[in-house]
């Protein structure tokens, strides 16, 4: 077979460069059919081969797993091929070269939470074990190690997810490890920033202020992006101090925590830091007390905050605060359903952020557009808000699990959750692999022809030898929007989501009582006996039972 047909055979897309590639130095003496083997498991073998030459030139030594059988190889050929910004990133650091020499699983485990934050906090040097740990390094030297570690993290991750047998099915726990890492990342942060406040602030006051870091969004419900915005909280307990000079305190820890994550430095920043959904946005202080944060939810906070706050997580720092911030905020998220015109309002937020789209991106938008993933995620909270008052069950962050839970409870048939849980976890997928190849917070659909055929064989299994069309892409695209679409339109707007919201919790978990006298009341002249038909037609794990036990409280009020 020519060259020029083993290239189209492994799915290049600029014969002439990969050609000029496949001839250099840095590649002689090794065997051409391994190469191929390996480039062929390559979503874009362009870069994969690209990026493979510029490693051997700085480290030879990857030479040998190169050309290694594919199976030792597929973690080096996958990576290089889905990421060019890990690439980038190994190629500045060939120390962590060693993350793509290991066996790949098809059924991979999570990494451990608590092994994450010790070892971003380790890497800026800092006591893992402490309540409140400082790092023993400052300045560049330490955000260039945080972000060094964060990325290898990234790396390790990067490995698991596109060797996993059913990329579909480690979605979530890509998410979850994500939001783990920039959890860890976050207090290695504050780690930094409790060092370098000492330069303003005497040791005592540094240490006497807590700072928990609340992960709200995505971060918060463990389901984050390869690169996103990581939405936060800052929630500060003052100790002995006046509450005036601790928030000046705080405010220095949390300016340093952003800092340390994103500020300009030799290693690139990971994300930004975003604290715009605290308490009167950016207007407010960017720390708070606790009591400062019951006081503004119970008296000003809009509906819309209390559809922020189901994310609401602990993510950083000091943890027995943020279980407090947690337990008093529950409460008003879990009776925010009730407020006049609830319903309404979340209904009219999804379309303003419709019609908001730029005109130019609206057809490429798999995040904001119709039949996008804000669809499945507009929907799926405010059945959680409105039904989860009086079912505890629904009281998930992240959206897989919610929708599990509404499944079981009857709230959505299980035919409509199958569609959904399939479609958000496919729109994930795509969103996941598109982010992940420059690290680039974008939730477009890409319109190059090259970069669409490399995302078509980026969402497949590595047992599929297979490089779909950018058309059957762009096809099964499409039909997944519909879906979404048609299940948004006749799940989000259901009449009786109104009637449900303005029931009382009492109202909501209707007992045989209160349920006997509504019927007499109602004017049944045996309302026992009608309780009796009642209970008869709302007992039972059925569906029909299910539907049934949630109507009857609206039929009854």
């Amino acid at each position: 077979m020519s060259l020029a047909r083993r290239l189209i055979s492994a799915g290049f897309s600029d014969l002439e460069k990969g050609g000029r590639f496949l001839a250099a130095a840095e590649l002689d003496g090794l065997d051409q059919d391994r190469i191929f083997a390996g480039l062929a498991m390559a979503a874009n073998p362009d870069t994969a081969l690209q990026s493979l030459v510029r490693l051997i030139e700085k480290h030879p030594a990857l030479r040998d797993l190169a050309a290694a059988d594919p199976e030792t190889s597929e973690p080096l050929y996958r990576v290089l091929g889905a990421s060019e910004a890990l690439g980038e990133f190994l190629i500045r650091h060939p120390e962590h070269l060693d993350a793509l020499d290991v066996k790949a699983s098809p059924e991979p485990s999570p990494a451990d939470p608590e092994q994450l934050r010790a070892a971003l906090l380790t890497s800026v040097r800092a006591d893992p074990g402490s309540a409140r740990p400082v790092a023993g390094i400052t300045g560049a030297e330490a955000y260039a190690a945080l972000r060094t570690a964060y990325r290898r993290g990234v790396v390790d991750l990067a490995v698991k997810d596109l060797c996993a047998v059913d990329p579909l099915d480690f979605m979530p726990a890509v998410g979850a490890e994500l939001a783990d890492l920039a959890g860890a990342a976050i207090e290695a942060a504050l780690a930094v920033a409790r060092a370098e406040a000492a330069e303003q602030f005497t040791a005592e006051e540094v240490a006497g202020v807590g700072l928990a870091v609340i992960g709200m969004g995505k971060c918060g419900a463990r389901e984050l992006n390869y690169i996103s915005d990581v939405d936060v909280i800052y929630v500060m307990d003052a100790g002995d101090l006046d509450d005036a000079r601790a928030s000046t305190v705080g405010t220095a820890l949390a300016t340093g925590i952003s800092r340390a994550i994103f500020s300009v430095a030799r290693e690139p920043g990971l994300w930004e830091v975003d604290a715009n959904l605290r308490p009167e946005g950016k207007s407010g202080p960017l720390v708070r007390t606790l009591a400062s944060h019951e006081s503004y939810y119970a008296r000003w906070a809009e509906s819309w905050e209390f559809q922020a706050l189901l994310k609401a997580r602990t993510i950083a720092g000091d943890k027995d605060l943020g279980e407090r911030y947690e337990q008093a905020v529950a409460p008003l998220i879990w009776s925010s359903a009730g407020r006049e015109g609830f319903v309404e309002s979340v209904q009219s937020m999804r379309r303003r952020v419709t019609e908001h789209i730029p005109a130019a991106e609206e057809q490429r938008q798999i995040k904001l557009g119709r039949g996008g993933l804000r669809d499945v995620e507009f929907t799926v909270q405010l059945l959680q808000l409105v039904h989860g008052k009086s079912d505890e069950s629904l009281r998930r962050r992240d959206t897989t699990s919610a929708i599990a839970a509404l499944s079981a409870g009857g709230y959505i048939g299980r035919a409509d959750a199958a569609a959904f849980d399939h479609a958000y976890r496919y729109l994930r997928l795509l969103e996941h692999r598109i982010q992940l190849f420059q690290l680039r917070r974008t939730h477009l659909m890409p319109v190059n022809e090259a970069a669409l055929r490399a995302l078509a064989k980026a969402v497949l299994g590595p047992f599929s030898n297979d490089r779909p069309p950018p058309d059957a892409l762009l096809a099964a695209w499409q039909k997944t929007k519909r879906s979404v679409r048609e299940l948004h339109e006749r799940i989000f707007y259901r009449p009786l989501l109104n009637t449900a919201a303005k029931l009382s919790t009492e109202d909501a978990r209707l007992t045989p009582e209160a349920a006997q006298g509504r019927l007499a009341a109602l004017g049944y002249g045996d309302p026992r006996g009608a309780m009796r038909h009642i209970e008869a037609l709302t007992a039972g794990v059925s569906r029909r039972a299910a539907l049934q036990r949630q109507l009857l409280p609206i039929l009854l009020d």
